[in-house]
């Protein structure tokens, strides 16, 4: 079980690729680290990842078999330097 940090909101990620080898989920909540939270596939074939966010704005997107990838479920996007865009996440 894990434990809840002070001041922080369990947030649940989720992405269906039931042919994705590996994905993760980075953003500016772990310096767009790729490695930082790598998620798990479920028996759905869903793959998930949970984490404690403070209250604030966050961007970030899915890192899926070696490319970037926006969350489909994401109503909120805003340009990023590269060209694309990034997926926003509202922790309140």
């Amino acid at each position: 079980m894990a434990v809840k940090k002070a001041g922080t909101k369990k947030i649940a990620f989720k992405l269906i690729a039931p042919y994705a080898n590996s994905v993760s989920v980075a953003g500016d909540f772990n310096n767009w680290d790729v490695n930082a939270n790598p998620m798990k596939k479920d028996w759905k074939d869903d793959w998930t990842a949970g984490m404690s966010l403070k209250p604030g704005r966050y961007e970030y997107k899915f890192y899926v078999d070696g490319s970037w990838q926006n969350d489909p479920s994401c109503d909120a996007c805003v340009p990023n330097q590269y060209g694309s865009t990034n997926c926003v996440i509202e922790v309140k």
